[in-house]
C-alpha cells in the first residue's frame, strides 16, 4: 500500500478514535478588511472579535475578489476556473462549458460531499451563489439540508421586491423554490434562526455525530437595509466623512499589529468630502451609518449561533472559521447609486435599493487599494479568524500566506476525511497548531484583472489592457512602489509562471 494512502487511513483512525470536531464556516459577503472591530474598525462587533481572541487572526489571507469565484473555491478546493466559475453565476445552463460555464462542474467535489463518508452530515443556511439551476442546488452537492438565497444580491426585507421588479431571484428551502414571507423579518437573522434550527434538528436525529455548518449571511453586500434602531446609533460616527475613519483605522490597525509600524496608508480613492453639499453629506453618511449596523446584526447573529452551540456544550467542540468573499465593493461610482430608481423610500428601508459608493468602500478597505473584483489587496484580502481550542493558540496571529483554496483541505484534515485528489489548495492544520507555514505560489485572474504571488513578491494588473505592476509585499503591503522597471527579470520570470498558471486552470 502507497505511504500517502497508508498516512490517509492513520489519520481517518485516528480521528475515529478521538471525538470527531464539528465544522462551522461563517461568510460575510462584501466586507472589507478593516470592517470588523479586531480588524480596526470603529463599529464594534465583539462575537467575531471573540472568535480572534479566543483563536487566531490570519495577516495574510486571501479570497478570489468576488462573490461566486470564491464561493467556489472554498466550497471545493479549486481554483474558481478549474471549478467551472472563472467569472459569474448563469441563470441556466448554455452552451459554454468548462472554466467559464457559471455553474459548479460535474468533475468537482464540494467540502460538503467530501465529509459525508468521514460521517459528517451538513447544512447550509444563506448565500448559495454557484449554481442557479437543479442539479446545482446545495441540496444536490452534499448538503442535507439547506435554506436560502440561489442567487445573489437581495432585499433584505422583501424577496417579492426582487421578484417582480428585478427579475427572478432563486430562494429555496431543500429542492423546493420558496419565497419567505414579507412580515418584517430580516434576512440576516433568518439566516441564523434556520441555521440554529438546523442544528438543533440534528441533535436530535443524529445525536453524537459530527455535523458541518456552512453559514453564508448576504450582509453586508447591497441594498443598504438595516433597523431603524440600529442605524441610529451609528449616525454620528460618520458625519466627517470617509477620510478621518480612514486614518483612524489605520492607527488602530497598527496598534494591533496587523500592520507593521510605519506602514504608510494608500492615497484616498474617493470624493472630496468638503467639497460635497451639505444634504448630500448627510446623505452618505447615512448609507453608512446603514452599512455599519448591517454589520452589527451579522455580529449579533453570531453570537446568538455561539451561545446555541454553548448550550448544547459543542462550543468548544466545534471548528469555527470566519471571513469575507471579497473586498469592499465600489460599484456605483464615488457615492454609489440607487439601483432601483423605481423605490424612492429613505435609504435603509424596504422600498430601496442603494450601496454605499466607491468613497466609502475606500474606506472599508484600509489601508489597501482598490476593492471587490480587483486583484490588487482591497479586492482580494479578507480577514480570517478560526476558533478551535483544543488546537489553536488563543490570541494567536499568523502571517502564513493562505487563500480560500485551503479551506476544504484543511477541513477535510481536520475531519479526518479524504480530500478530492488534484485540489490546488493547502491543508493549514500545520499553521493552526503553531507553524509558520511554507512559501506559497497563489494565481488570480477575474474579468481580466489578475495577480500571481510567489513568496513576498506580487505581480498584478487591473485588466487585459493594463501593464503589469510589481510590489514587494514584505516592505509594501499597500502596493505603493512598482518595482517593475527596477526590477525587470523578476517581473518576466512572474509573468512567464502566471501564464503557466493561466493556460493550466483555463483562463482565457
Amino acid at each position: 500500500m502507497k505511504p500517502a494512502i497508508l498516512a490517509w487511513l492513520f489519520a481517518a483512525l485516528t480521528a475515529t478514535a478521538a471525538e470527531k470536531p464539528n465544522l462551522l464556516i461563517i461568510l460575510a459577503d462584501d466586507m472589507g478588511w478593516s470592517d470588523l472591530g479586531c480588524q480596526g474598525s470603529e463599529i464594534a462587533t465583539p462575537n467575531i472579535d471573540r472568535l480572534a481572541t479566543e483563536g487566531m487572526k490570519f495577516r495574510q489571507f486571501y479570497n478570489a475578489a468576488r462573490c461566486c469565484p470564491s464561493r467556489a473555491a472554498l466550497l471545493t478546493g479549486l481554483y474558481p476556473h478549474q471549478a467551472g466559475m472563472g467569472e459569474m453565476v448563469v441563470e441556466k445552463p448554455g452552451t459554454e462549458k468548462g472554466p467559464y460555464q457559471g455553474y459548479l462542474n460535474g468533475t468537482c467535489t464540494t467540502l460538503a460531499e467530501a465529509l459525508k463518508p468521514a460521517g459528517y452530515h451538513s447544512y447550509l443556511s444563506g448565500k448559495w451563489h454557484v449554481g442557479e439551476f437543479r442539479p446545482q442546488w446545495p441540496i444536490d452537492r452534499g448538503f442535507e439540508h439547506s435554506y436560502g438565497l440561489i442567487s445573489g444580491a437581495m432585499n433584505y426585507y422583501d424577496l417579492r421586491i426582487d421578484k417582480t421588479k428585478e427579475g427572478e431571484r432563486r430562494f429555496a428551502r431543500d429542492g423546493e423554490n420558496i419565497v419567505p414571507p414579507a412580515d418584517g423579518r430580516y434576512i440576516t437573522r433568518e439566516f441564523t434562526k434556520e441555521a440554529t434550527g438546523f442544528l438543533d434538528g440534528h441533535r436530535q436525529e443524529h445525536p453524537g455525530e459530527p455535523w458541518f455548518l456552512y453559514l453564508a449571511y448576504t450582509a453586508p453586500h447591497w441594498p443598504l437595509h438595516a433597523p431603524e434602531e440600529i442605524i441610529r446609533k451609528h449616525e454620528a460616527a460618520y458625519r466627517d466623512g470617509w477620510q478621518p475613519i480612514r486614518e483612524a483605522r489605520h492607527r488602530h490597525q497598527i496598534e494591533l499589529g496587523l500592520l507593521p509600524a510605519g506602514t504608510p496608508l494608500s492615497p484616498p480613492d474617493g470624493a472630496d468630502w468638503q467639497s460635497l453639499p451639505v444634504e448630500k453629506r448627510a446623505e452618505m453618511s447615512h448609507k453608512m451609518a446603514v452599512y455599519a449596523a448591517m454589520i452589527e446584526v451579522l455580529d449579533t447573529q453570531v453570537g446568538v449561533l455561539l451561545d446555541n452551540l454553548a448550550k448544547a456544550g459543542e462550543l468548544d467542540k466545534t471548528v469555527i472559521a470566519f471571513l469575507s468573499d471579497n473586498g469592499a465593493c465600489a460599484e456605483g461610482g464615488l457615492l454609489g447609486q440607487n439601483f432601483r430608481p423605481d423605490l424612492t423610500g429613505e435609504i435603509g428601508t424596504v422600498n430601496s435599493y442603494h450601496n454605499y459608493g466607491q468613497s466609502w468602500a475606500n474606506a472599508s478597505n484600509t489601508p489597501f487599494r482598490l476593492h471587490k473584483s480587483f486583484t490588487h489587496e482591497g479586492g482580494i484580502h479578507t480577514p480570517l479568524l478560526i476558533r478551535w481550542p483544543s488546537t489553536i493558540k488563543a490570541c494567536s496571529s499568523s502571517d502564513a500566506v493562505g487563500h480560500v483554496i485551503d479551506i476544504m483541505p484543511t477541513f477535510c484534515e481536520i475531519a479526518g476525511a479524504k480530500p478530492p485528489a488534484g485540489i490546488a489548495g493547502k491543508s493549514l492544520l500545520p499553521v493552526l497548531k503553531g507553524g509558520t507555514g511554507e512559501p506559497r505560489t497563489l494565481g488570480w485572474e477575474h474579468f481580466g484583472a489578475a495577480a500571481w504571488r510567489d513568496g513576498n513578491w506580487k505581480l498584478v494588473r487591473k485588466d487585459k489592457k493594463s501593464p503589469w505592476e510589481l510590489y514587494d509585499l514584505a516592505k509594501d503591503p499597500c502596493e505603493l512602489k512598482d518595482l517593475t522597471e527596477s526590477e525587470k527579470d523578476k517581473a518576466a520570470a512572474m509573468t512567464a509562471a502566471w501564464e503557466k498558471w493561466a493556460k493550466e486552470v483555463g483562463v482565457r
